[in-house]
């Protein structure tokens, strides 16, 4: 039986108590399945002095007594490199996040991660990791047989029959026209990142889990390139029923290289209008000193709980979304 209510009943959580009660079993098995392997549970601020420099990712800014300005952090992805430099070893967290200007049939400004970071882990491992981890959290493993791994080339070729690194930027438009953009846009990254979200991605994981891997360089954000091939990015997502679950990383080591990613975005964020803020210099320097070889990856805990209990909505799985807040 639903709890929510309308008028002056908005004050009761759009989450069912039966809902409430699932989410609670869910977050438990997460850290049953974290506590098996050994992997260290930690808590970073949710209060953090320099936001992401993504283009496509927009922080919330707070105001606090003195200093600052002060955000929300939208990963604690920062603050965990920097106690991986420390020399925590493998270490996991479960906690709320913010991004601004979200809010949808899956997306909540204000959302649950769980991240996590595995030290020696390849791509290939920490995939099987990830999947093993989403299947106990989903509790339908005949629903969601093992899943499939296949490169961001194959899955435009599969669902767009176009090469998205050879494709000419007009054939690109002409698809994105087609998916309902106004073609205000003619970069090339921009133009694939509206087409996986839109086209490519809600034809994923139509028979279980689809992970996509090999990403263009230019949407590698804090993931190493690969050596092989210099044009495709160490980077996958995950995929079930067409939602992005997860984004994992083999973690970028270099400060000089990071350095240069962010003040690519802070040019990119200037020429678009966007809100600019100084770079992480601790993040910056916690590379400097020296991040392990590692692999990292983040998923979304509500979008997989909504799976897992069949809600067409955010909100269903959600205590009080941010209307309600």
């Amino acid at each position: 039986m639903s709890m929510a209510g309308k008028g002056a009943g908005d004050w009761r959580p759009t989450a069912s108590l039966e809902m409430l009660r699932r989410r609670a079993a869910l977050l438990t098995r997460t850290r049953n399945f974290f506590a098996a392997r050994g992997v260290l549970e930690v808590d970073t601020p949710i209060v953090v002095n320099a936001p992401v420099s993504d283009v496509h990712i927009h922080s919330a800014q707070v105001t606090l007594e003195a200093g600052g300005p002060y955000f929300l952090h939208t990963s604690p992805e920062y603050a965990m490199k920097r106690l991986l430099a420390a020399g925590t070893g493998d270490i996991y967290q479960i906690c709320h996040v913010v991004r601004a200007l979200e809010r949808g049939r899956l997306h909540n400004a204000e959302f649950t991660l769980i991240e996590w970071y595995r030290l020696g882990f390849s791509l290939d491992a920490l995939m099987s990791e990830v999947q093993a981890l989403v299947r106990e959290l989903l509790d339908r493993p005949r629903a969601y047989p093992a899943a499939e791994r296949v490169s961001y080339r194959e899955a435009f070729v599969r669902v767009l029959a176009l090469d998205p690194f050879t494709a000419p930027v007009a054939l690109l438009t002409e698809h994105a026209l087609r998916a309902g953009f106004d073609g205000a846009t003619t970069d090339r990254d921009e133009l694939l990142e509206l087409l996986m979200g839109t086209v490519v991605g809600p034809q994923l994981g139509k028979d279980g889990l689809t992970f996509v891997h090999a990403y263009p360089a230019g949407q590698a954000a804090l993931a190493r390139l690969d050596p092989a091939d210099p044009r495709a990015a160490q980077r996958f997502e995950l995929y079930c029923n067409g939602i992005e679950l997860a984004n994992g990383f083999h973690e970028l080591a270099s400060a000089r290289e990071q350095r240069e990613r962010f003040e690519h975005d802070i040019a990119e964020r200037r020429r678009s209008g966007l809100p600019v803020a100084a770079l992480d210099e601790r993040l910056l320097a916690a590379l400097e000193a020296g991040l392990p070889d590692c692999c990292g990856v983040a998923l979304g805990f509500d979008r997989t709980l909504m799976l897992a209990a069949g809600a067409e909505r955010i909100d269903a799985v959600l205590p009080f979304p941010t209307e309600r807040a």
